[in-house]
């Protein structure tokens, strides 16, 4: 069985095949050197001031990024910083609950503070979407303390009639 050429059946011109491979080889060959130049610069800047082309905030940002974990660090910095977003009266008197779905929700620790924070709620609203900006906030919820009610009856009795014998 009598077989043809490689490069009859392909229909190459043999006189350009040495040339195309030379070629493959040769860009092969530089891109291995530019490695090598890299890697060799790389070594001998290692340290020095102004090799870093980013600083270390903008990689850190980069990753927790891909990595999908900016959402959760602006929540946390939203719990950290509270008080800078909405004062110090009334972080003393709030704390943020959560944020799931764009609703922030807030807890009060009183009825009245309830009311004065449900007044506040588009100034709110504004200066978080001003402070954290990536994260999607649509609305804020206030909740607070039951007033009235079987549970709230039930602690205030437990803790004006269950004290310890010493300081009845």
């Amino acid at each position: 069985m009598i077989r043809e050429p490689v490069a009859v059946a392909l229909h190459l011109d043999e006189r350009k095949l040495g040339a195309q491979e030379f070629k493959r080889l040769s860009d092969r060959a530089g891109l291995i050197r530019e490695r090598r130049i890299k890697r060799e610069q790389a070594r001998e800047n290692f340290g020095k001031p102004g090799r870093d082309v980013r600083g270390f905030g903008g990689v850190m940002s980069g990753f927790l990024q891909r990595a999908g974990w900016l959402p959760h660090m602006q929540i946390a910095a939203l719990t950290e910083d509270w008080a800078s977003i909405v004062g110090d009266v009334l972080a003393a008197h709030t704390r943020v609950e959560r944020l799931a779905d764009g609703v922030l929700t807030i807890s009060t620790e009183s009825p009245a503070w309830t009311q004065q924070v449900q007044f506040l709620r588009p100034q709110i609203l504004e200066k978080v979407r001003k402070t954290l900006t990536g994260l999607t906030v649509d609305d804020v919820r206030v909740m607070g303390p039951q007033a009235h009610g079987p549970g709230m009856r039930k602690r205030l009795y437990v803790q004006h009639n269950m004290r310890p014998p010493r300081e009845r």
